[in-house]
């Protein structure tokens, strides 16, 4: 074990007892945050960043800056071309540029100061110029003219607030409250285009359900084209058979003295049928049998 002179040991002592009994002799910083510091109100060039810093100037003045992500938020009634004032939410996302705090607290002071002196009022004047580009105030709910907006105001103030040790992240617009009667004529426009949404799709069912008859009327009529056709077939079918029989008598006279004969036959079984001999060359026809008689 190395063993330290009495000397350096006493003297390590006094520079740790200096300390602790005099901390301007260093500093310490918190996270997300800089510091600047200042000597008889001179600002040093170099910001100091987050943790403890030794040794440092007891004469030193300390100021803080916050470099976390912030938000502001403003609301403003801007004017369009047709006059009329309609009510924004805007948020603007920013931070201070660590690099850039020496020159933030020489040439405007502290944070609080930046967001007074630069941010609110270049917001507002931005939002007053981008509204005069709008034609009417209903334009503002319109998708494009929202996504416009938002890139207008980033853009500018990027540009203004770079100078001034400002980095702009982002654009936000919250909310849109148009004068109230064009809220209510936009509510009104929208309900009659609902009532005629809602008559198209009345009238395309009323349509379907049409040509659904239709389809269901002409299926019937094909059906019963079909049946009379069939009926037609078979009428044409019996005709034939018809004519070929009426051939066939005319052409075989037997087929007729079967048939005599065969009504003959039925008509006997009829215990109520009388038969009749006709002789054909007498003027009336004479009874001879009864065949329903029993006795």
């Amino acid at each position: 074990m190395i063993q330290l002179p009495k000397s350096i040991l006493g003297l390590i002592a006094v520079v740790f007892l200096v300390f602790l009994i005099s901390p301007r002799f260093y500093q310490s910083v918190p996270a997300g945050h800089v510091a600047v510091a200042t000597l008889f109100g001179e600002v040093q060039s170099k910001h100091f960043s987050e943790g403890l810093h030794i040794p440092v100037n007891p004469l030193y003045q300390w100021h803080f800056y916050d470099v976390r992500q912030k938000t502001h938020s403003e609301t403003s009634n801007v004017p369009s071309q047709d006059q009329l004032q309609t009510k924004i939410d805007v948020s603007v996302q920013y931070r201070l540029v660590a690099n850039d705090t020496p020159r933030i607290l020489k040439e405007t002071g502290t944070a609080v100061d930046v967001n007074t002196v630069h941010i609110v009022p270049k917001l507002r004047s931005q939002i007053r110029e981008q509204g005069k580009t709008i034609k009417r105030a209903e334009d503002f709910f319109l998708e494009e003219t929202q996504t416009t907006l938002q890139v207008a105001l980033l853009e500018g103030l990027k540009d203004y607030l770079a100078t001034k040790g400002v980095a702009v992240e982002a654009v936000l617009i919250r909310d849109i409250s148009l004068p109230p009667f064009i809220t209510k004529a936009i509510e009104a426009k929208k309900e009659r285009e609902q009532e005629v949404e809602k008559q198209k799709a009345e009238l395309e069912r009323f349509t379907t359900e049409q040509e659904q008859k239709v389809a269901a009327a002409e299926a019937e009529k094909n059906a019963a084209s079909a049946e009379a056709e069939k009926r037609r077939l078979l009428a044409d079918a019996r005709s034939y058979e018809i004519t070929k029989i009426n051939e066939a008598i005319g052409k075989n006279p037997n087929y007729v003295k079967l048939q005599a004969l065969e009504a003959l036959q039925a008509i006997s079984k009829d215990p109520a049928a009388k038969v009749y001999f006709i002789n054909g060359d007498s003027p009336a026809p004479l009874p001879l049998m009864h065949l329903g008689d029993a006795k």
